[in-house]
């Protein structure tokens, strides 16, 4: 059993990238075309997130021309580059599945605002011990 975790544990990065559901995200893929290798990124919405040590993934969905496209991408694998995330989404769910039966604007997700000055939550309840801080 240990060796099992040994070899899960020398397969997975040491730095993630940090990203939720709801967050609209470019996922940086490396793609090899016999012998050239190159980077293609693709940007959606993060549906969904299935958790497992080595075998955890997420779920990107985009629409392409008019039609919604998915693609399930393994958070440790080697050929995802990076992960950028390009806007916080405000959700409710640990699931988007919803998303699927929605067109055009009904589809958006609304954006997470976040204080810039000491990237903060709004709307997060702060200890009183800062308050005090802040009014003195």
């Amino acid at each position: 059993m240990n060796e099992i975790r040994a070899i899960d544990a020398s397969q997975m990065k040491e730095n993630p990238d940090v990203f939720n559901i709801g967050d609209t995200v470019k996922v940086h893929f490396r793609i090899i075309e016999g012998k050239t290798e190159r980077i293609q990124v693709y940007e959606g919405l993060v549906i969904a997130m299935k958790n497992g040590q080595v075998g955890r993934t997420f779920t990107v969905r985009k629409n392409s021309y008019g039609v919604g496209v998915e693609r399930i991408f393994p958070l440790h694998s080697p050929r995802v580059a990076k992960v950028e995330v390009v806007r916080q989404g405000k959700v409710r769910r640990a699931k988007l599945y919803y998303i699927r039966g929605k067109i055009g604007k009904a589809a958006k997700i609304k954006e997470l605002i976040v204080r810039k000055r000491d990237k903060k939550v709004v709307g997060q309840a702060v200890p009183a011990t800062e308050n005090k801080a802040a009014e003195a």
